[in-house]
């Protein structure tokens, strides 16, 4: 567990003047759509009385000798808008591959909404429906679409390749003790701060909240929606807290850490450390600030990085992996997607071979050319990654100490119950203490949906 990375040496030099042009679009959009955090947060639908579990077909797990079974299809890959064109890279090289023959790749993209991309696979599952052969599945989404039914047990498939992977990242493809998603893209938050108001990054929470208070603030996403309760999360499991049972079958919000971690965020906004204005941030709000040089610290995600090296203070800022808390771990929370086989694919096994090939190390390094941080360990030492992605190690590290949310089939309503009720803490409605005693109880009357 990386409790502080030092920065990065070399992030503002030649190399990334190189590659700024050429990812900062790609980036920008990437990220956002792969956070979790940029589309609505109403409940799924559907999900709220669901139950059941995965139906046994008789098919059973796929493992790697469904590799070789693999014989010739035409396989659909389901997926958010592809607005950075990293899906396309990715799938143009599977399909002139010599060693994929006979499995021909297409794309079929869904709406840019976060919402409306889950609704399209979640209404062709419901129906039953061949369309989608494999689905490129936000993090938070492994445990809902597993427990009704949605999509294939990969368990012998991840296994025989686990050790590929950051482990941070196989955490958003476990469910219920099995693992149901290959992780393709990751992302996660970073702390920004002023180089010409700091001498050095903040080592710990504390520290970054202290020098917000003694210079322009600190900010991050605060507004009631998903942003919030990634920041609320971060900060929670850095102060040793967590939110379910260890089962997933009980909150356990309303706990000493998690107190003093929302009392911690609720006194910065009253003692001036962190602006009134978070409480209407989204990622947008709080990259326009930054840049405006309304704040001395910010938290945000990757594209925020590469689109300021476009803003006036680009030469004045630099990021480090989130902190940790005084006398804890550092923490944050992982953003990205997965790739998952539909329980209703006519061609199981070529889909496994499509996502063995997608998320192989060479279509990791395609993608990250791309915008889209690899999942594999090994693609960060790739040259081309690292020119394509300069902040390569801090963003390595980050991944490597974040956290998945919650993995739970109802985690919008989880969602909703953390983000409400930390708002209403942190604007003055409630105290704290009844801020977790009422998400506590939102939480637990939830879990019992499924």
């Amino acid at each position: 567990m990386i409790a502080f990375c030092h920065p990065t040496s070399g992030f503002k030099g030649e190399g990334l003047m190189n590659v700024r042009t050429r990812t900062a679009a790609a980036l920008a959009v990437a990220t956002l759509a792969l956070t979790g955090c940029a589309g609505g947060t109403s409940a799924p639908e559907g999900q709220e009385g669901t139950s059941g579990g995965q139906e046994d077909d008789g098919s059973g797990a796929l493992g790697p000798e469904a590799l070789d079974e693999a014989g010739e299809a035409e396989i659909t890959w389901c997926a958010q808008k592809d607005s950075s064109g990293q899906f396309t890279a990715v799938l143009e090289a599977f399909n002139s591959d010599p060693a994929n023959e006979g499995v021909t790749l297409s794309l079929l993209e869904f709406p840019a909404s976060t919402d409306e991309w889950r609704n399209q696979f979640i209404q062709r599952q419901q129906a039953e429906s061949p369309e989608c052969d494999i689905f490129g599945s936000d993090v938070v989404w492994t445990a809902e679409l597993a427990q009704r039914g949605f999509i294939r047990d990969l368990t012998p498939y991840v296994e025989s390749r686990a050790d590929e992977f950051i482990p941070s990242t196989l955490e958003t493809a476990a469910y219920d003790g099995s693992y149901w998603a290959v992780p393709l893209g990751t992302n996660v938050a970073f702390l920004y701060y002023r180089t010409d108001h700091l001498d050095s990054a903040p080592r710990t929470w504390q520290e970054a909240y202290a020098a917000g208070q003694a210079n322009d603030g600190l900010i991050y996403q605060a507004a009631a929606y998903e942003g919030l309760t990634v920041n609320f999360v971060t900060l929670a499991t850095a102060a040793g807290g967590t939110i379910l049972s260890d089962d997933g079958k009980a909150s356990a919000i309303n706990s000493p850490e998690n107190l003093a971690a929302l009392e911690f965020m609720s006194q910065g906004i009253e003692n001036g450390s962190v602006p009134p204005a978070v409480l209407t941030y989204m990622e947008e709000e709080t990259r326009r600030a930054f840049e405006a040089g309304e704040a001395t610290l910010a938290v945000n995600w990757t594209y925020a990085y590469v689109l300021g090296q476009d803003a006036p203070i680009a030469d004045d800022f630099d990021i480090v992996a989130l902190p940790a808390w005084d006398g804890g771990d550092a923490s944050g929370v992982l953003g990205g997607v997965n790739l998952v086989v539909s329980a209703f694919s006519e061609h199981p096994e070529e889909a496994l071979q499509a996502i063995d090939g997608i998320t192989s190390a060479a279509s990791q390094v395609t993608q990250a050319q791309k915008g889209l941080a690899p999942t594999l360990e090994a693609a960060y030492d790739d040259a081309a990654v690292q020119e394509a992605l300069p902040f390569w190690e801090t963003l390595r590290d980050g991944v490597r100490q974040a956290t998945s949310r919650p993995v739970t089939p109802v985690y919008a309503q989880i969602s909703r119950a953390i983000y409400t009720n930390v708002s209403a803490a942190l604007s003055g409605e409630v105290s704290p203490a009844a801020a977790l005693e009422q998400a506590d109880a939102d939480i637990n009357e939830a879990l019992t949906t499924f």
